[in-house]
């Protein structure tokens, strides 16, 4: 085979591995070779799935002992095969670079021989470039589950971010899918990751010396979809991966059937839209402090489809609402749907020199669909009338009277909707400040 026709094989198999972020590393070019890595995402181009690539996607080769049978490159499929030597691979990372196609690697590969030597071929490839062509440019490698720890160190070295696959949420799943893969192996590679890191990062505060480990942090990737496994079980074996590992990223991948596929598989592809969903409550538990439990309670194990996870917490817990916006402790403010974790920075930094109103909110671009019913401002209480004035109508009299101190001269009729006495106080602040200007 020619390289071109390896690379349309080889590149065409690594695209059912999602888990190819570039965020997190640093690299500042030596001035001895080329390439460099800014801590950003990267991001050229697009699968036909709608996929972003921001890398040179690779698999070493997709000749497989294992045979999963989710896996389209398993040993018992029969389609293409092909393999890459390393040098080959480092020549054409260097040529995609040279010629602003990419701007990293990630390498990939089926499992050849044994563990040990298809991590010997990985490091390789990320060992050449860093020695020999000083490539300053992003790295990504998968750390085969079950090869040696110094092999694991060594790719560390070289590499800016490693990533063993969980491949499917439970080991009951993996005994009925990937009898050859054990999540007691895949852990401990894991582990192993995640204590070397940890360790060189600490004598790195003593030693400025002290070579980085993957400064990316590591990966993983779940197949979803293929199994019967719930969204609480996808749930709870993520945020177990992050307490017990600091991963960076769990990436979900929807099961897609292929021809000729065996039995035990679905006939269907798992919905797009619960590989959303499964996103969404990932982030909840990342940067909103949601615990997997809250987002997938025992007794409604599955996403609701329809709507978000953070809206679905907020329907199922109306005793934890309204928030009031002008008092409320962050951690409070980030469970209000439609408000994000910027914007709930924002509203802390507002308040501490006026209280706010609805206008505030609509400034900041907050989606007021989905957060009105759950906020109180000055000028807003769920279930209530509207605010007594808006940027663009008239003030009312009765805000008017409100505004000239004559609150307990307003009655009721005054306004075109009832409001609760309870209210007039905070309306009273927000129409003085209308008049006045003064907040």
């Amino acid at each position: 085979m020619t390289v071109q026709q390896k690379l349309e094989i080889l590149a065409d198999a690594a695209k059912y591995d999602a888990s190819c972020a570039s965020s997190g590393a640093k690299r500042s070019g030596n001035g001895k070779g080329i390439g460099h890595s800014d801590g950003n995402g990267i991001c050229h181009s697009y699968t036909p799935d709608g996929r972003c690539i921001s890398l040179l996607k690779l698999l070493l080769t997709n000749f497989c002992t294992y045979d999963c049978v989710f896996c389209v490159n398993r040993v018992s499929s029969d389609i293409r095969r092909a393999r890459f030597t390393p040098e080959e691979i480092v020549t054409l990372t260097l040529d995609f670079y040279k010629r602003n196609y990419i701007e990293g690697l990630f390498l990939s590969s089926g499992i050849i021989q044994s563990p040990d030597y298809t991590m010997e071929q990985l490091v390789q490839v990320a060992k050449t470039l860093r020695l020999v062509h000083h490539f300053g440019g992003y790295i990504h490698i998968k750390a085969i589950p079950g090869c040696a720890p110094r092999l694991l160190e060594e790719a560390g070295t070289y590499a800016d971010r490693l990533s063993a696959n969980i491949e499917l949420p439970t080991q009951a799943d993996l005994v009925q899918l990937a009898p050859e893969k054990k999540a007691t192996v895949i852990e401990g590679t894991m582990a192993h990751i995640h204590d070397r890191k940890n360790e060189l990062d600490e004598d790195r505060t003593r030693f400025n010396s002290t070579p980085k480990f993957a400064p990316a942090g590591q990966s993983t990737q779940m197949v979803i979809g293929a199994t019967p496994s719930t969204d609480r079980d996808i749930i709870q074996r993520a945020s177990g991966l992050y307490q017990n590992f600091k991963l960076r990223r769990v990436y979900y991948t929807g099961f897609s059937p292929y021809p000729e596929a065996d039995t035990r598989l679905p006939l269907k592809a798992s919905p797009m839209v619960r590989e959303h969903r499964l996103y969404q409550a990932d982030w909840l538990m990342r940067h909103y402090g949601f615990a997997a439990d809250e987002i997938a309670p025992e007794d409604q194990p599955e996403l609701d489809l329809s709507i978000d996870p953070k809206l679905a917490w907020a329907r199922r817990h109306p005793e934890f609402f309204p928030v009031d916006l002008n008092t409320a402790p962050r951690e409070t403010m980030l469970r209000v749907p439609g408000l994000g974790y910027a914007n709930v920075d924002r509203i802390l930094r507002i308040r501490r020199y006026h209280k706010l109103v609805l206008a505030d909110l609509r400034k900041l671009h907050v989606r007021l669909k989905d957060a009105a019913e759950y906020v109180i401002t000055v000028d807003h209480l769920p279930g209530q009338a509207d605010a007594l004035f808006s940027p663009t109508t008239a003030l009312s009299p009765a805000a008017v009277e409100i505004a000239a101190g004559g609150l307990e001269r307003v009655s009721m009729k005054s306004f075109a909707h009832p409001v609760q006495a309870a209210q007039l106080p905070l309306f009273a602040e927000a129409a003085k400040s209308a008049v006045t200007g003064v907040l």
